[in-house]
């Protein structure tokens, strides 16, 4: 059943309580404000569905999967999303706090302007991620994939980036100020720091 078919009245938000999703078509649906407490969306479509706003709270999302999912403004509170496959997630100006993301692959998450709070990524590959105006508060990188990471303008703090496997910043490296890297990373960042205060790294 889609989300918008079970709307409790018009114009007013979703509420759902325990309630599971199993292998439900959320594709295009629309649920601007809906809340979810004690849920769980295991192998759910989530295609171009407009969740603006939604708030998800002791929830877990397990193999959801989609392209163009907008949520925009949502709050994620003790959260777990797990395997997920998603790609052109909207989450910027989200709130998220004590979430694990574990597993899957993410393409294009937009998390500018978004407030991060222990929030932990771990196992996962998160292609061209977007970071940007974001505050980012213990925040950990356990075992993940960052290709083509955008950390313009971020603020971090307490920022653990030591295991990540693959890290690749396309923006933002002098914004690093508040995490923590491994020898080997400062090495493999040392000619973009460098470059940020006008070194030249000649044989």
């Amino acid at each position: 059943m889609r989300l918008r078919e079970i709307r409790l009245r018009e114009h007013t938000p979703l509420e759902h309580d325990g309630v599971r999703f199993d292998g439900t078509d959320l594709a295009d649906a629309s649920g601007p404000g809906a809340r979810f407490m004690d849920c769980e969306l295991r192998g759910c479509a989530l295609d171009r569905a407009e969740l603006v706003r939604a708030r998800f709270i002791d929830s877990v999302l397990t193999g959801v999967r989609g392209v163009g999912t907008d949520l925009a403004g949502a709050s994620l509170r003790d959260v777990e999303v797990l395997d997920a496959r998603l790609g052109g997630v909207q989450l910027h100006g989200a709130v998220l706090e004590r979430v694990l993301v574990r597993g899957g692959k993410i393409d294009y998450l937009n998390l500018r302007k978004a407030r991060l709070k222990d929030v932990v990524f771990e196992g996962c590959v998160l292609s061209e991620p977007d970071f940007a105006e974001a505050q980012l508060v213990r925040v950990e990188f356990r075992d993940c994939v960052l290709k083509r990471a955008d950390f313009s303008s971020v603020r971090m703090e307490s920022v653990d980036l030591r295991t990540v496997a693959e890290l690749d910043i396309a923006r933002g490296v002098e914004r690093l100020a508040g995490a923590v890297i491994s020898p080997s990373q400062l090495m493999e960042l040392a000619p973009a720091f460098a470059a940020q205060i006008g070194v030249r790294v000649e044989a």
